[in-house]
């Protein structure tokens, strides 16, 4: 029986990573999948999934408009051997979309791994992070760790003397340079 999960974690965790090795499983063992991948998130080109360690995959890109049930409908009607879809950045879905991947999961019988943040680094939750924590079948935590070894649940946005911003745009893509993942005391503490 598919399910839907959603892999949560604070910024620099390996979300990206994971992904594509669960993909890699997958077509290890002859079976298709289909990788999405926001558009907001280009820093390594639109249409591509790239982890911190140098692996990476071409994906398909979506924005707000994007059906990723009538998508994956197709796609699947073309290629039997497709058996799960994964979507990086899902914190960047809407709550349309995420009702789309319970569609893709219940009607369609495909497993879908979404991989995302929980909140931004104001502590406000994600509109697709919110839905996938009410709607995912499984929610599971990927674990990072604050500078002072307490877990990191938390994302901090940086200016570039490294100071804390507690203000401004909820996007702002960038990775290590922007942000570091810090446990909540510190998340406060930095607030300040």
């Amino acid at each position: 029986m598919a399910k839907l999960y959603f892999y949560y974690s604070a910024m620099n965790a390996g979300k990206s990573t994971i992904l594509l090795q669960s993909s890699y499983n997958y077509q290890e063992r002859g079976m298709d999948t289909l990788l999405f991948s926001s558009i907001v998130d280009d820093r390594y080109g639109t249409g591509k999934i790239s982890s911190r360690i140098g692996v990476s995959a071409e994906a398909i890109s979506f924005d707000k408009e994007f059906d990723l049930f009538n998508y994956t409908k197709i796609q699947k009607e073309k290629n039997p051997k497709l058996k799960c879809v994964l979507v990086d950045e899902a914190q960047f879905l809407n709550k349309k979309q995420v009702m789309q991947l319970t569609t893709i999961v219940d009607e369609l019988n495909l497993p879908v791994l979404a991989y995302g943040l929980r909140s931004d680094f104001m502590g406000e939750p994600f509109e697709g992070s919110m839905y996938l924590l009410v709607l995912a079948d499984n929610i599971v935590e990927i674990k990072t760790i604050c500078h002072c070894g307490r877990k990191a649940t938390m994302n901090t946005r940086i200016d570039a003397e490294g100071r804390a911003v507690s203000a401004g745009e909820q996007i702002q893509i960038g990775g290590n340079g922007n942000y570091i993942a810090t446990c909540r005391k510190h998340f406060k503490n930095l607030a300040v």
